[in-house]
């Protein structure tokens, strides 16, 4: 993997994501660091620009959320560390929202370039917008990738990593828009018992279209329960409940 990375400069879902130590605004870190979270690292263009700033208030702003979701954030550009610090101090200043995760100083672009951050189509100095998605085993499960004149949306990057976990813990599914306590979609069946049981569950239920696809409630939730109580509201196991 590490050989086809230095290669394409670019990493792909379902691969191990490269590991790197860098300087941030929280002083050094390494991507192992976070094994067991998950973790959405983010590249914008630059440090004083319009968008990203706005970006990077969404992100202070909606930080409580990711965290509720085992998840930390961490910023990246080929900015300098001083850049940095001068940015969130003046964004701190004018809005009084102090930037609650730390940003990479990646100064040689060489973290940037192994994640396939720079399009030299575009820039060859600036990152374009680039999400990754890390679960805790270190595994890439989502890429998502914004030009430099359009601002991506946080809620739809918190909406991906709820759909990633409650998939992953309830073996399924999600549907097109999905969204939070909406069902999921239920496996394929794969053998013709299987099959048969898809058909007598939406005969039962009225929860699908065929046996190929069928709805249901998941059944756990992404925060596990403490004294019968969730942190956050937890699915029903009974449908209808």
């Amino acid at each position: 993997m590490d050989y086809e990375v230095m290669m394409n400069g670019n990493v792909r879902i379902g691969q191990m994501a490269p590991d790197f130590e860098a300087q941030t605004t929280f002083g050094k870190i390494k991507l192992s660091d976070y094994r067991g979270k998950w973790l959405v690292l983010f590249s914008h263009p630059g440090d004083f620009t319009p968008v990203c700033t706005t970006e990077m208030i969404a992100f202070a702003k909606a930080c409580t959320y990711f965290k509720s979701l085992n998840t930390e954030l961490l910023g990246i550009s080929i900015d300098s560390n001083s850049s940095h610090l001068a940015w969130m101090y003046d964004i701190y200043c004018r809005t009084g929202i102090k930037i609650p995760f730390p940003i990479i100083a990646d100064r040689s672009g060489e973290i940037a370039r192994k994640y396939g951050m720079i399009s030299n189509n575009v820039s060859s100095t600036e990152t374009v917008r680039n999400v990754y998605i890390i679960d805790p085993n270190g595994t890439i499960r989502l890429i998502l990738i914004y030009p430099l004149n359009v601002g991506r949306c946080i809620l739809e990057i918190l909406r991906a990593l709820n759909a990633l976990q409650i998939a992953d813990i309830n073996k399924g599914a999600t549907p097109a828009n999905w969204v939070p306590y909406n069902p999921i979609v239920n496996p394929v069946p794969t053998t013709v018992c299987k099959q048969d049981e898809m058909l007598e569950y939406i005969t039962k239920s009225k929860n699908g279209m065929n046996w190929y696809l069928t709805f249901r409630r998941p059944e756990k939730c992404v925060k596990e329960c403490t004294e019968n109580k969730c942190e956050i509201e937890c699915f029903d196991k009974a449908e209808g409940n």
